[in-house]
């Protein structure tokens, strides 16, 4: 009886231990930066922010490039929703109509866009191409300050959908002015690249793509 009990002693201790061992390796597998953590609130609604551009747009003229390329950064912000929440990190979102933003700058970005694209459908579509631009570089910045596996997965996939949508806005584009799309904020090499090369098909973890 003595060596039964000191038995299950042992392997209680075992067990307490092991756990401590988890839970220290669990919580270090996912405490986020204050960068990390600041870029995931941010691309939650500059996800958003393109998602009622084109919604907002699509309104104005029509053109299936809109609510198509909608349907995408809807699934974009799904995916940023659920690292939210993964890493316990409060949504900007929250009940925030079209239109509206926690984050000033976007707020106003969305505003000056708007603006632009009520111009005319090919300014519209250059929004479109704008924002795509600048998704991929605000992106790629945040990969650099990521140290997390499970966010990189994510950004990767995003920025396959924004290179999609990109060659979708372009083509739109030629076709209605029979003129090639110029860069807007990326360096005209790697839009280039971009444009002459296929439609990819985007991780499922960032989003069903759809484009045109």
């Amino acid at each position: 009886m003595r060596t039964r009990t000191i038995s299950m002693l042992f392997m209680a201790t075992l067990l307490i231990f092991g756990s401590m061992r988890y839970s220290v390796a669990y919580s270090a597998t996912v405490q986020l930066s204050a960068d990390e953590q600041a870029d995931l609130l941010f691309m939650r609604e500059e996800e958003k922010l393109a998602r009622d551009t084109y919604l907002t747009l699509y309104e104005k003229w029509n053109y299936s490039v809109f609510t198509n390329i909608a349907e995408s950064e809807q699934s974009h912000m799904d995916a940023m929703l659920k690292l939210l929440k993964k890493y316990k990190l409060p949504d900007p979102v929250g009940s925030n109509g079209i239109g509206v933003f926690s984050d000033q700058t976007l707020q106003s970005l969305y505003n000056t866009l708007i603006a632009k694209g009520q111009v005319s459908g090919l300014e519209a579509l250059k929004v479109g191409g704008l924002i795509e631009e600048k998704d991929m570089i605000d992106i790629k910045a945040a990969i650099e300050r990521s140290q997390q596996d499970a966010i990189d997965s994510v950004y990767e996939s995003l920025i396959c959908g924004s290179r999609n949508h990109l060659r979708s806005f372009a083509l739109n584009i030629q076709a209605l002015t029979s003129q090639p799309y110029v860069a807007q904020l990326l360096a005209p090499a790697e839009v280039s690249q971009i444009l002459n090369s296929p439609m990819e098909r985007c991780s499922k973890k960032g989003h069903p793509d759809k484009d045109d």
